[in-house]
């Protein structure tokens, strides 16, 4: 695949982004789209593998030495067919996936991996440019009707799949815009919203009814549902939010990271003509709990704000710039990761431990009390180090602590029942106890990545149309799925 000793001429390039001074002014993307030539030396870096293990190492199984070859071989819109069959959305999975594939990418024992996201961008971005992604309608109607709860990744990916094959399908999403966490939980200068808005145009006019200001259970009954469709989808994401539970954690001022982020993204959609005081970081002391890609963008929101100075906390120690003899390739390097927000300004503290939260009189925030912790590996838990307590001033805590589980209102209404982990429970054919209810992506397998959403969709849809029909030849990714 690609170049023959291409891994021994070029070196790899990283996605270049546009200075820390101008990106800040605004919430739009901030990358710089490489030259062709760039991206064809970069496509030759892929390496003719026996076994090519970035195919094991992304959830979707990409078939990326394929779509390499073809990019070096300036056949783009073969590369784009190649991507599509296996990633309904890698616009998505291009700007927002922490490229597992590039993690197991055989290249990667001994130099930096082939830029397998930066391809995978840039094949799809040039789809959309060259109009060669277009709306494909399905031959026939099945006369099946299936609803979709949740227009997240899982949802939107199984929504397609399921009407390429000639089913009904109509996804209900309760807030007002398509998209799920993509929408409100992504900041614009990750993914403007455009993007989605230009792939949902696709889906619609494939024939796929969206309805938006719909809560199922509230506003469309269980009955109805359950009577107007053949099988009912629950994507509905994992979004109960992970709390604090120490002093002070009610105090005005103490906020959860999604809060945050949805008020943010819906004033630069114009839906709100101005930030309310508790989300505006402006000029305020911020600590950001919590050390994921959630926190990450926190980070980037609140600079965008104007903060005077924002720190990051995390429970985990500092991680080593190497992987750890126990941590081997191919495996997801735990190795320390900056991301682009961390570039634009923040203090990043490790091992260290929130205490509690300290309000004035009128129970605003003003401090929080932390410890120092080290991780006892016979005990399995963190361990306080004695006298090592210190208070940190702040205007603003933001908990970016993560999701425990999706909200039990409806499997309770549909009947469905969640599992010791507190997600919706099913068997390896993604149904749940009721034949013709299935689920897929976060409600299904906890708090995950979008490109692990996509695949849990398509793999769900493979099963709902062998339910409705006997058979089904939607693709899968292998006899496992994403068991």
């Amino acid at each position: 695949m690609g170049k023959v000793k291409g891994f021994k001429e070029y070196k790899r390039i990283d996605e270049k982004y546009i200075p820390v001074r101008k990106r800040l002014k605004n919430y739009k993307e901030f990358t710089i789209t490489p030259k062709k030539s760039e991206l064809n030396s970069q496509a030759a870096r892929c390496m003719d593998c026996g076994v090519p293990f970035c195919h094991s190492g992304c959830p979707l199984g990409n078939l990326i030495p394929d779509f390499n070859d073809l990019v070096y071989n300036n056949k783009w819109k073969e590369a784009l067919d190649i991507l599509h069959s296996t990633n309904n959305f890698p616009e998505f999975t291009g700007r927002l996936c922490p490229a597992p594939c590039e993690a197991a990418c055989v290249l990667g024992i001994i130099d930096p991996p082939v830029s397998i996201e930066l391809i995978e961008k840039q094949i799809v971005e040039r789809g959309f440019k060259e109009n060669w992604i277009t709306p494909k309608t399905p031959n026939k109607q099945t006369g099946k009707r299936i609803a979709i709860i949740g227009s997240g990744p899982a949802g939107l990916a199984a929504a397609q799949q399921l009407n390429s094959v000639g089913h009904s399908i109509t996804v209900y999403e309760r807030d007002s815009k398509i998209g799920g966490l993509l929408r409100y939980g992504i900041p614009d200068f990750k993914l403007e919203k455009n993007i989605i808005d230009r792939r949902i145009d696709i889906l619609i006019k494939e024939g796929i009814e969206f309805k938006c200001n719909i809560e199922v259970g509230k506003d469309l009954t269980i009955n109805d549902l359950e009577k107007d469709y053949d099988a009912i989808l629950m994507s509905t994401g994992s979004t109960i939010k992970r709390n604090l539970d120490i002093p002070g954690d009610k105090l005005s001022g103490v906020i959860q990271a999604m809060d945050f982020l949805t008020h943010n993204n819906k004033y630069v959609d114009g839906v709100l003509d101005k930030h309310l005081d508790i989300y505006n970081a402006k000029g305020k002391n911020i600590i950001v709990i919590g050390g994921g890609d959630t926190g990450s963008d926190c980070i980037g929101t609140s600079n965008r704000h104007g903060a005077k100075n924002i720190i990051n906390f995390e429970l985990a120690p500092k991680p080593s710039s190497k992987r750890d003899l126990k941590n081997p390739w191919p495996h997801w390097p735990f190795t320390l990761k900056s991301s682009s927000s961390h570039e634009e300004g923040v203090e990043r503290k490790w091992s260290i431990l929130t205490k509690k939260f300290i309000g004035d009189k009128n129970n605003n925030i003003i401090s929080l009390q932390t410890v120092n912790v080290q991780f006892d590996v016979e005990q399995n838990k963190f361990i306080e180090i004695p006298n090592s307590e210190k208070n940190w001033d702040c205007d603003m805590v933001i908990l970016a602590l993560g999701f425990t589980g999706p909200e039990n209102e409806l499997p309770d209404k549909l009947n469905i029942e969640l599992n010791k982990r507190g997600n919706i429970s099913s068997n390896s054919n993604y149904q749940t106890k009721k034949n013709n209810i299935f689920t897929a992506g976060d409600c299904r397998r906890g708090q995950s990545l979008i490109v692990w959403a996509i695949s849990e969709g398509r793999e769900a849809s493979y099963f709902i149309d062998k339910y409705l029909m006997g058979s089904s030849n939607l693709p899968r990714k292998d006899s496992f799925g994403d068991l």
